[in-house]
C-alpha cells in the first residue's frame, strides 16, 4: 500500500510517521523558566547528530493552542537544558510530567522528584536519572509547527554503576518509545552483531 501525506490529516500522518520510525529514544528535559521554575518534560523526537562535537537534536511541538511549549521558551531564553534518560523505574514519572501542566506549576515536584545541580549550566539535572546530558543551545530553528533544538553536550552524569573499563556503558537499559498514542518499549532484548568489512565479504562471497 502506498500513502500520500498530502492526503490525509496532519493527525493521520503524525500516527504513521511515530508508527515506523521505532524505537525512538526519550529526551526527558529539564529546563528553567525566567523565574526560576524548574520545568520538566518528554519528547521522543529526539536522538545525537554527531560525536564531534557532541551535539544532540530534539523537536518540540505546539501545546494544541499552537501557543509554544515551556521547554522550546526556557531553552531559547536560557540558552541551556539537560536531557535526562528514562529507565523503568522513572516511566510512570515520565508519563505525569507529559501532563498540560500550567507554566507555573513544576512538574519535579509534581512527580515528586528531585533534582541535582548542574556543572557547566544553570539548568539542574534529575537526580534520579542514571544519565543525564548537560546542554548548551547551538542552534534553534522553526520548522512548521515545531522547534528543532540543537544542543551541544558538554558534561556527561552517568551512574558510577553502569561504568566498565575505558568508559564502557554497561547494564544501561533506557525505555523507547514505540507508536502513538502511549506504546513504549523495554531495551533489555539484545545481540551483537560484528561490522564485516569489504575484504571479508569478498573472501566469503568469493
Amino acid at each position: 500500500m502506498q500513502i500520500d501525506p498530502a492526503l490525509h490529516s496532519e493527525a493521520d500522518n503524525y500516527k504513521i510517521l511515530t508508527n515506523v520510525v521505532v524505537p525512538r529514544p526519550i529526551a526527558w528535559v529539564t529546563t528553567l523558566n525566567p523565574s526560576g521554575l524548574v520545568n520538566l518534560a518528554p519528547f521522543s523526537f529526539f536522538n545525537a547528530l554527531g560525536s564531534d562535537p557532541l551535539y544532540v537534536a530534539l523537536s518540540i511541538g505546539e501545546r494544541a493552542s499552537r501557543a509554544p511549549k515551556d521547554t522550546a521558551g526556557n531553552i531559547r531564553s536560557s540558552r541551556d537544558f539537560v536531557v535526562n534518560m528514562v529507565t523503568e523505574d522513572l516511566l510512570a514519572a515520565m508519563n505525569l510530567s507529559a501532563a498540560d501542566f500550567p507554566p507555573d506549576i513544576s512538574e519535579v515536584e509534581a512527580t515528586g522528584l528531585h533534582v541535582a545541580p548542574s556543572v557547566k549550566i544553570k539548568a539542574p539535572r534529575l537526580a534520579a536519572a542514571q544519565v543525564s546530558l548537560e546542554c548548551t543551545l547551538y542552534q534553534s530553528h522553526a520548522l512548521g509547527s515545531n522547534t528543532l533544538v540543537i544542543g551541544e553536550v558538554v558534561m556527561f552524569h552517568v551512574a558510577d554503576a553502569l561504568l566498565g573499563p575505558r568508559l564502557h556503558i554497561q547494564n544501561f537499559a533506557p525505555i523507547g518509545r514505540l507508536g502513538s498514542p502511549s506504546v513504549y518499549c523495554r531495551t533489555t532484548d539484545r545481540f551483537e552483531l560484528a561490522r564485516i568489512t569489504y575484504a571479508e565479504w569478498q573472501t566469503r562471497s568469493g
